[in-house]
């Protein structure tokens, strides 16, 4: 069985999914850490609910981003893990943790890039008036969604659509999604 981190910041709902996923046995893995980098984060109680193990760094606290990404990397290696999984982490990840997981990091986005990359994917997609977003998984490079694109699923803009109707269609797309290109990526790593 793989051992993964999950990195987030916020409530944690991709979290949910995935644990949800790996504790029903479809997602064949072992969340090994959670990484966040808010204190109080929804998703650190979460994480607690679920026995799982956490750190909270904050960036602040460090002298720079290698030395915030080297505490991070030094709890990965410690508990082994093998592969990164980037849920509502809003950070850029750099070389220090690139390098080492090099197409092992992937990460979940609510539009089809390269459109609408960054914060706030949903308003830019409702201000430009697309008729289609949907959700990318891609794996993580040095740049902003900007990573090898793994999979996508378009989803519809009704007319009257608020935001909050298409954050919950492609919240509902990436519960089902996310942990499902997780596990093909697992798959295909031990065929090879």
């Amino acid at each position: 069985m793989i051992n993964i981190a999950v990195f987030a910041s916020g409530t944690g709902s991709n979290f949910d999914a995935i644990v949800s996923k790996v504790e029903s046995g479809e997602l064949e893995a072992n969340i090994a850490l959670l990484v966040c980098d808010r204190i109080g984060a929804p998703v650190i109680e979460k994480a607690q609910k679920h026995e799982i193990d956490t750190v909270v760094y904050r960036a602040k606290s460090f002298a720079d981003k290698a030395a915030y990404e080297q505490a991070v990397l030094d709890d990965c290696r410690q508990r082994g893990i093998e592969f990164i999984v980037l849920a509502g982490y809003m950070r850029l990840i750099g070389p220090t943790l690139l390098k080492p997981y090099e197409r092992r990091i992937v990460n979940i986005h609510p539009s089809l890039l390269p459109a609408f990359p960054g914060k706030d994917a949903i308003g830019q997609a409702l201000e430009k008036k697309v008729k289609v977003t949907g959700v990318t998984v891609h794996y993580v490079d040095d740049g902003m969604d900007t990573g090898p694109i793994i999979a996508q699923e378009p989803i519809p803009i009704e007319e009257n659509d608020t935001a909050d109707d298409v954050k919950d269609k492609i919240q509902a797309v990436e519960h089902r999604l996310y942990p499902q290109v997780i596990q093909s990526l697992f798959i295909k790593e031990e065929s090879q």
